[in-house]
């Protein structure tokens, strides 16, 4: 899994916000509602609705920016210190040749039919062609009401702002397709939440997220329109995908439609495989969550697994574990199914799409256990393979061994190491492991494998240590270490979020001021009962 770099060099990066300026708004060019004024639940012949963000009554304050992502627009790091990059992300402020809208969706959530949902406090500002070519939807996320808001106020606060922006960027320094998040801001005045769904609402600071990624269109995009018999758009929607987002595949009409959900179908499996390999839950996945260009979006109330277990949820709305970790990979392939439908008033021959979806698990399959032997420096494919990681697996749950730290430990300690039962305290993942009686017998299966296939002369065990280092993270973005950093923040410190984004962006070096945190060491006393909500 490697880490992201910069998509721009200094000699294309603007130093000013006077210097930058959006892309031809090609976005607009599909059907677009223009009452901005009324919220509504019944836009009808439109996917997008005009909607200008709502300025706030004090100045946005920059919380952080990743300039790695800052890069991918061609903006150099220190324009985020200006004011009118910080009003911009805000939304207190549109820029010229920007046309603010609001994407009307829909979606099931929960296994239901939702019917129409949408961008409630998300405005899409406009799109950017950056210096190599790579396209990118800039969108601000807390930004205010919308024609989609319903009930709600359309912010964001400064708590679940935090999670995304921290998240977004710890999920592709670990590989795995995800929007992008440039920059957070928030500001003195507060928004009502209630965060449990309670009756106990609290005032909390307001924070909006510059977030960027290829699209934003998801399953629940095209959902909405099937469902409404809006066909025409429904067309013009999905010519306007296959041109922009998949531009590679040469053929137009129902073949183009096709061969891109064939795509679609192999990238999500594939995307649901990287969430199980790096211990994430998404949280809510929702078909409107769903993203076409099967990345990772809308970071609501995710986590990662800590003590293994296949019921982890780390939604506290979630009752019936809907979403939890070992139902994730069955849910992409539902999610599927239901975009599947979708697109079926596009195509004559609908049985081709119950054809594409049976290459939903094989895909799946052969993506978990190829990263499954990256994680264990298992070279080389042997029949036994999937076996040995299930057996592990069963015997971290058995224990409640971390995940994260388990596989982080068997790179760390030598085979040797291992032969001999000597597990030093430290590898505290590992350690829990041992109290399982199979653990001795697992670790004689594990030596032997990994044993037979090392080229002893050219890679030998300290190769196998060295990629399973690369590999497997030593940091992720777990919910106490993310909830230290909110209490900070809220307090108006935010170094513990510039130090955090810092570490997860590369989260397989070792950091001294990490480890003196603890961040790399078992959770401290009630961190396993940390719950997060939708709420934001």
């Amino acid at each position: 899994m490697a880490t992201s770099t910069p998509c721009s060099t200094a000699s294309t990066s603007k130093t000013s916000m006077a210097d930058w300026s959006f892309g031809e708004p090609r976005l607009a060019t599909l059907p677009v509602d223009g009452d901005s004024k009324t919220i509504r639940g019944n836009v009808k012949g439109a996917v997008f609705s005009v909607a200008r963000p709502t300025p706030w009554k004090s100045a946005p304050l920059l919380v952080s920016s990743s300039p790695l992502v800052l890069g991918s627009i061609d903006l150099a790091p220190g324009v985020a210190e200006e004011q009118a990059f910080l009003d911009w992300v805000g939304g207190n402020t549109v820029l010229e040749g920007s046309q603010p809208m609001a994407h009307r969706y829909g979606g099931h959530q929960f296994g239901y039919w939702a019917g129409q949902l949408g961008d409630g406090r998300a405005h899409l500002l406009g799109e950017y062609t950056n210096s190599k070519g790579e396209r990118w939807e800039l969108q601000l996320k807390g930004s205010g009401r919308t024609p989609y808001s319903r009930h709600g106020d359309g912010r964001a606060v400064l708590r679940s702002s935090i999670r995304e922006f921290l998240c977004s960027e710890a999920m592709a320094a670990l590989g795995v397709p995800t929007s992008r998040a440039a920059a957070i801001v928030t500001v003195r005045d507060r928004v009502a939440r209630d965060m449990f769904y309670d009756g106990r609402m609290k005032m909390e600071q307001g924070a909006v997220v510059l977030r960027l990624a290829p699209t934003w269109f998801r399953f629940g995009s095209f959902e909405i329109l099937a469902t409404n018999s809006e066909f025409a758009e429904l067309r013009q929607l999905a010519d306007f995908v296959l041109a922009t987002a998949f531009p590679h595949i040469p053929e137009t009409g129902e073949q183009g439609y096709l061969a891109m959900f064939q795509e679609v179908v192999t990238a999500t499996a594939e995307l649901v495989a990287a969430w199980t390999a790096v211990g994430f839950v998404h949280g809510v996945l929702n078909t409107d969550n769903m993203s076409i260009a099967s990345l990772t979006i809308d970071y609501g109330p995710f986590g990662f697994v800590e003590a293994y277990s296949t019921s982890f949820t780390p939604n506290h709305s979630d009752e019936e574990s809907r979403y939890d970790l070992g139902s994730q990979a069955a849910i992409g392939r539902w999610n599927l199914a239901k975009l599947a439908t979708a697109l079926r008033p596009l195509v004559g021959d609908t049985r081709t799409f119950d054809m594409l979806l049976e290459g939903y698990w094989p895909a799946h399959n052969a993506k978990l256990l190829a990263l499954w032997r990256a994680k264990l420096g298992l070279v080389g494919e042997e029949e036994g393979d999937l076996a040995m990681v299930d057996q592990l697996l069963a015997i971290m749950e058995a224990v409640g061994a971390d995940f994260t730290q388990t596989f982080r430990d068997l790179g760390e300690v030598s085979l040797e190491e291992l032969g001999e039962g000597r597990v030093p305290a430290a590898a505290w993942g590992l350690t829990k492991c041992m109290e399982h009686e199979g653990m001795e017998e697992w670790l004689g299966g594990y030596r032997a494998r990994v044993e037979r296939a090392l080229t002893w002369d050219l890679v030998g065990d300290t190769g196998r240590m060295e990629a399973m280092q690369a590999t497997n993270p030593r940091y992720v973005l777990r919910n106490w270490v993310a909830q230290r950093a909110i209490e900070q923040a809220e307090g108006g410190d935010h170094g513990e979020v510039e130090f955090l984004l810092q570490l997860l962006q590369r989260p397989f070096t070792i950091s001294k001021a990490a480890e003196e945190r603890g961040y790399a060491g078992p959770p401290p006393r009630g961190a396993a009962g940390l719950a997060v909500s939708c709420s934001s």
